[in-house]
């Protein structure tokens, strides 16, 4: 693997990008939607393009989360943590690359489980109805399993699509910008 100035670029983009979507949703929607026990983390969709554009990518989205973690310092365990979960989502989706769906649907998964599973500490969360027959860890995963679902399988796979097309990748490879089909 050749990680070179353009790649250290590309990172910072996608950490940039990170951030910056947090910090709209959390200033148009509100914090609970990003850093609560019920949550929709917008930002994790950019985990999908992993499968476009490689290891620039899960690095931005690692140290973007890191970086919005410790902006909203929920504590140390969440900035530890929650960078961890999207540096294994990311993993997973570019190992499971060549079955894009199935790659972004098996991504949210780490998030669910592992953020989910220490939310519990944080916030004393009432399981909603549909989720009152789970202890309140195991309501968390699901939680936000499903949120991580919605952004990564969802949007993130839907912005995937609309970036791999011809007409928008093209222009930026003939720019320099290296995708995995160039080196597949």
């Amino acid at each position: 693997m050749n990680f070179g100035s353009k790649d250290i670029a590309l990172s910072a983009v996608f950490a940039a990008l990170y951030v910056v979507i947090n910090v709209a949703q959390s200033l148009t929607v509100g914090n609970p939607t990003i850093y609560g026990p019920v949550q929709l983390r917008v930002a994790d969709c950019l985990i999908a393009l992993t499968i476009l554009l490689g290891w620039p990518v899960i690095a931005g989205v690692t140290f973007g989360c890191f970086l919005s973690n410790a902006y909203y310092f929920l504590g140390v365990v969440d900035i530890a943590f929650g960078p961890i979960a999207n540096l294994i989502a990311a993993t997973i989706v570019l190992l499971l690359r060549k079955r894009r769906f199935m790659a972004c649907v098996a991504g949210a998964l780490p998030i669910g489980i592992i953020v989910g599973g220490y939310l519990s500490i944080f916030f004393d969360f009432p399981p909603p109805e549909a989720l009152s027959a789970f202890p309140a860890v195991v309501a968390m995963v699901i939680s936000i399993s499903m949120s991580s679902l919605i952004a990564i399988a969802g949007i993130g796979y839907v912005l995937l699509l609309a970036l791999s097309r011809p007409n928008v990748i093209e222009p930026l490879k003939s720019h320099g910008l290296k995708t995995l089909a160039d080196s597949n």
